[in-house]
């Protein structure tokens, strides 16, 4: 069984070896084709499980930027308002689909959510702190999360690429056993 890829992990996805000779990969491992061609299709069907997982998280870090992007920006329209004596006209979603509006005279705070239904009163200079802070990191975790998935992706096609290797392999000395067992006549 030969490597190319030093890695032999990344975050816990088990990188995947390509097979250059398949009668040492199955003598290293001492399997027979029936039972490789199972242990890589259970491969197979751990690494869609992760990436279905890894896709749950890309979609909800890419619900989750804009949500903080937005939220910086009406805490700066909000401090961009401070002092002025100008009025802020504002609709907010009292419940889904229900809106309700508001006007904002002078706002020296703002209430974030935080989660697990956790709201806290910050200034406008400590949510803007805050707000980039999580911003930052929610584009760092997406980055992240976008070279485990190609990571991800490269081991799923060796694994495909390995499965269909050991299949023609096993077909391959079908036919010389066969041809092996009953000579052709000439």
């Amino acid at each position: 069984m030969s490597t190319s890829a030093s890695l032999t992990e990344r975050r816990g996805i088990p990188a995947a070896s390509f097979v250059e000779d398949v009668q040492t990969y199955l003598s290293q491992l001492n399997l027979d084709v029936n039972s490789a061609l199972a242990f890589l299709q259970e491969r197979l069907q751990q690494y869609r499980v992760v990436e279905m997982k890894l896709l749950a998280q890309q979609r909800d870090l890419q619900a989750k930027i804009p949500d903080i992007e937005k939220c910086l920006d009406v805490v700066a329209t909000l401090q961009s308002k401070k002092g002025t004596g100008e009025e802020l006209i504002a609709d907010f979603e009292v419940s889904e689909g229900i809106y309700s509006r508001a006007c904002i005279e002078e706002a020296e705070s703002v209430c974030l959510w935080l989660g697990a239904n956790v709201m806290l009163d910050y200034s406008c200079e400590e949510a803007t702190v805050l707000l980039e802070k999580n911003l930052e990191n929610a584009k760092a975790s997406l980055e992240v999360l976008m070279a485990d998935l190609q990571f991800l992706r490269d081991q799923v096609t060796i694994t495909q690429v390995t499965v269909a290797r050991v299949y023609n392999w096993d077909v391959h000395q079908r036919r010389l056993r066969q041809a092996v067992a009953t000579p052709s006549e000439s």
